[in-house]
Formats: C-alpha cells, structure tokens, sequence
C-alpha cells in the first residue's frame, strides 16, 4: 500500500465532513423569531413553533444521547456510525463509524485499510483512527488530528460553516433549522423506534439561512452562495420526530447535490447517558495539516481536489 494513497483517503475523509456541513448549513444562532417586538408587543408564535421552541430547550437541558446514524451522497459514499455525544460545553463524543460503499469506501479498500474506523470529538478538533494499516505509513501512529480550524481554512467560504458544524453538530441543531424553515407542518403521529413520536417536516433555502444567521460579509455570503450554487444545493428537506417529552428521536435532512442526494438519518436514545471523549496520546497522534504538507498542498483551499484524487 503507498503512503500516498493512506493521506488522500485522510483528505477524502475531511472533504466529506466538508460536504456534509455545507448541505446541513444551519446556524445555531438565528433560530427563529423574537416572541417580543423592539417595542415589547407580543408577537403570535404558532402552536408549532411553539412546540419547536420547547424541543430545542428540552434538548438542550439533556445534555446527551446516544446516536446511531446513516448518510450517502450520491456514488461518493455510504457510512454509518453508533456511539454517544454530549454537548453542554462543546461538542464531545466517541462514534464507531463505517463506510459502507460508493467511491470513498472503494479507495479505503484499495488502500488495503478496513472499512470502519473510530473517531472522537473534542470541542476544538476530531480525532480519527484509521486503523492498523494506515498506522505503517504513518510513523506507526494510529490517529490523525483535524484541528476544526484548519478544516475552516481549507475549506473556502464555506469554512466558517464546516467548522460550525462539526462543534454543534447536535439534536438541537435539526429543530433549530426546522424553526428557521419557515414552512414547518405537523405530519402525524408515527411510531419510531417503538417509540410513539410525532413527525415534522419544513424546507429551508441554505444560501437564505446563511445570510439570515451567519457572521460572513458581504463576500464572503456571495463567494459561499457560488459554491452551493457549484455543488448543486439550493434547498434542505428537514424532518424530525419528538417524543412525548419533546425530546428528537429521530432526524432526516436531505439535498440534492452535483454529486447526487444527500441524505443524512440519524436515531437518538438515552438523553442524560455519560459520555467520556479524551484526546488520544499525543505520541500516538499525526497531525492532518502535516499530511496536507506531505502533499504538496499547504493551506489548499480545495478540499475537495484530494476527494478526487483517493478515487
């Protein structure tokens, strides 16, 4: 196995992370309107952003839960993953996770490393431990670093939301882009997980989203509306699914990309279950920027040309 081939499919690996962020583009601040007027009048919340607004405080309070999760894009690829995450204080978690097929899986395969992977979450960076394989052509270190703030600079004007994503990717993030939609409607009571739950649905425009909630300039908004526009996303489809205690048992979000849909599900169980994520040894650890330089791409701004090349 080259080393090469070990470092492009590191780099494959953020520009997924890369694409998953810029299709689920919310912001964790914007999540609805004010229920009080400049001037203190009273503004009608409808029973339904009412019940939203609830979720997402509920949500908060727990603190944690367990997820288990699916998402593909198009022929690009196909994961899983399973574990628990906790967001009082920054995203931390520790996740099992599996690409299952498509092009991403393929060079993995090729590049004689397993198809499933562990990865931990800090609130600063991610953690992803490529396997035995990989850890030959690595100095025989087993993790590889993303620093969220080198994903933000690589990634281009999509950056800030890469980056935002990956530390709040949370329940609470789904119902906050649900009440941003605009156009949320009840669906009906369905069953979930033997769970009885009740389902809701809205449609946000991404590119609107972003001007209305985030903290780009003016070119920054333009220079990111151009890359959606790239990639072919204009619209998110958002469901979601609360059980009595209002509490997201279940979430979808899908887009259409240049790359084919988009479709991101995820199941959350044991709100308030510990959750224990720590750095992996330092000596244990190469950094994903160091394998950036190796490539011969210091400070890229396009990540997704190494998604290319793993292929």
């Amino acid at each position: 196995m080259k080393s090469t081939t070990v470092r492009r499919t590191a780099l494959c690996i953020a520009a997924a992370a890369a694409l998953t962020s810029v299709a689920a583009c919310g912001s964790s601040s914007g999540s609805g309107k004010s229920d009080k007027a400049a001037g203190g009048q009273t503004i009608h919340v409808s029973p339904i952003a009412a019940v939203l607004r609830t979720a997402e405080q509920s949500t908060d309070k727990a603190n944690s839960a367990k997820v288990r999760s699916t998402m593909s894009i198009g022929d690009v690829m196909t994961m899983s993953s399973s574990g628990a995450v906790r967001w009082g204080s920054g995203l931390q978690g520790d996740l099992t996770v599996g690409y299952t097929g498509g092009k991403m899986a393929e060079a993995m395969h090729k590049a004689g490393m397993g198809a499933q992977m562990h990865a931990r979450y800090l609130p600063d960076a991610m953690y992803v431990n490529m396997g035995g394989a990989s850890a030959e052509h690595l100095a025989g270190k087993h993790w590889i670093k993303y620093s969220y703030d080198d994903l933000a600079r690589l990634g281009g004007a999509s950056g800030a939301y890469t980056k935002d994503e990956l530390q709040n990717s949370t329940p609470t993030r789904s119902v906050q882009m649900l009440l941003a939609s605009g156009d949320v409607k009840k669906v009906g009571e369905e069953t979930v997980s033997g769970t009885r739950a009740t389902h809701y649905s809205g449609t946000v425009n991404v590119a609107d989203l972003a001007g209305r909630s985030s903290n780009l300039d003016a070119a920054q908004l333009t220079a990111l509306k151009q890359q959606l526009d790239k990639a072919g996303i204009a619209t998110e489809t958002i469901d979601i699914w609360l059980n009595d205690q209002n509490l997201p048992v279940k979430k979808t979000e899908k887009a259409n990309t240049t790359k084919g849909l988009l479709t991101n599900t995820a199941y959350y169980s044991d709100y308030g279950v510990q959750v224990s994520a720590e750095a992996p040894p330092a000596g244990d650890t190469k950094d994903f920027k160091d394998l950036m330089k190796s490539l011969g791409t210091p400070g890229s701004g396009n990540v997704a040309s190494g998604s290319a090349s793993a292929s």
